[in-house]
């Protein structure tokens, strides 16, 4: 099973959450009943609805009868993405140091075809070294066993395959000046981030931009935040916003259009990725 499939698993569990919510919404049934049908709770119906959990064939049959659809082949081709949809994903080897909640990210993150984000405190997590990336998770879980943090930066290496897979997404990051200037590990360890950042904003898939010191406030005063789209036409585009012990994900069309202008001002408000390479030069000359 290729990384893709793993990923695409997340995406058909959101589907046919979305699939099965519209059905009990169009049938004026509530979450409450539909829960009580398959011997489970309104809120199981609500995490199915939303993605967050596994689907079991019968309790997906049911529903399906509840909600009054008959035909063959629209059951079907529902159970179908039931079953696709309950595929392990690579990273649940990593289910350890991985939260639930950022579980369901980084399967999304894999299954999109372009990616959008802001940062601030540090170097995009598919963006980072080893060396920097270990000093990043270091800081952050201060007293964490040796072992732990070690897995947790294998984790983000394994995540960063992506962006140089064979269908690997558009990659658009904005960074904000101060994330380059914050030292994470020592002089070499930030002069490898910088090379590497320079090197890898030459990939065709990956455009870097800064917004430096010197533009003054920007767009993005709101903080960090990434955007997911999709090839498949039926999934909306969401909007991450990741919390110190949880996540927030967005996908009503005026929230994530209201992000959507804000990244395309960032864009505007950055130097383009020619000039961010130039900077980046100068600040691994000076470090």
């Amino acid at each position: 099973m290729t990384a893709s499939e793993s990923s695409g698993s997340v995406v058909r569990r959101i589907l046919l959450g979305s699939q099965l919510r519209r059905l009990r919404e169009s049938r004026g049934i509530t979450r409450e009943a539909a829960g009580y049908s398959i011997r489970a709770s309104e809120s199981k119906i609500s995490r199915m609805e939303l993605g967050r959990v596994s689907f079991k064939a019968r309790d997906v049959a049911d529903l399906l009868t509840l909600y009054g659809v008959g035909d063959e082949a629209e059951r079907d081709s529902l159970l179908g993405l039931a079953r696709e949809a309950n595929v392990a994903g690579w990273w649940h080897s990593y289910g350890d140091v991985l939260p639930g909640w950022f579980q369901t990210y980084v399967g999304l993150e894999g299954a999109a075809s372009h990616i959008r984000t802001y940062e601030v405190q540090f170097v995009h997590g598919l963006l980072q070294t080893e060396g920097y990336a270990h000093a990043v998770v270091s800081r952050g879980m201060r007293g964490a066993p040796a072992a732990e943090i070690d897995r947790r930066v294998a984790l983000r290496q394994e995540r960063q395959k992506l962006l140089i897979a064979e269908r690997a997404p558009q990659f658009d990051c904005v960074l904000d000046e101060a994330a380059l200037r914050r030292p994470y590990g020592d002089r070499s360890v930030m002069r490898g981030q910088l090379q590497h950042l320079i090197d890898i904003s030459e990939r065709p898939n990956v455009r870097l931009q800064v917004v430096p010191f010197n533009f003054g406030g920007h767009a993005g005063e709101s903080g960090a935040f990434t955007m997911l789209r999709f090839p498949e036409s039926d999934l909306s585009d969401i909007v991450y916003l990741e919390q110190l012990t949880s996540a927030l994900y967005l996908d009503k069309a005026e929230e994530v259009g209201q992000y959507e202008r804000v990244m395309s001002s960032l864009q505007e408000e950055s130097l383009d990725p020619s000039r961010t390479r130039d900077l980046l030069r100068g600040l691994l000359q000076l470090t």
